[in-house]
């Protein structure tokens, strides 16, 4: 699925990911409000809910009634493992045919990003 067909809330919780990854999110800190996120990026507050929904069921988050979302301990490193995992398996094989396909070697593409 390509990134323009994927859901908003999906496009959501991948931008939110890489805050947690990144460390824009630390863990023990506390998440934006569903509508202060809603109202930076221009989305729906019910589609940032659902994605914030997805992180409490995968346990990257806490809530605390009345309080807010808290990123918790291990967040960034399990999200940073499931990126590598996707990326591998669902991502890579298919950039690798391209490489093959376009007759580029190792060296040639690190030229690139060196350059």
């Amino acid at each position: 699925m390509n990134q323009q067909s994927r859901p908003v809330y999906l496009k959501l919780r991948d931008l939110i990911a890489a805050a947690i990854i990144e460390g824009r999110y630390a863990e023990g800190e506390m998440l934006p409000s569903v509508r202060a996120f809603a109202a930076e990026q221009g989305a729906n507050p019910l589609t940032v809910a659902k994605a914030y929904q997805q992180f409490q069921a995968d346990g990257l988050v806490e809530v605390q009634r009345g309080v807010g979302m808290y990123v918790v301990e291990g967040a960034a490193e399990k999200l940073r493992q499931a990126e590598r995992d996707r990326f591998v398996t669902q991502e890579w094989p298919e950039i690798h045919a391209r490489i093959h396909r376009l007759g580029l070697d190792a060296r040639e593409l690190l030229a690139f990003t060196d350059g």
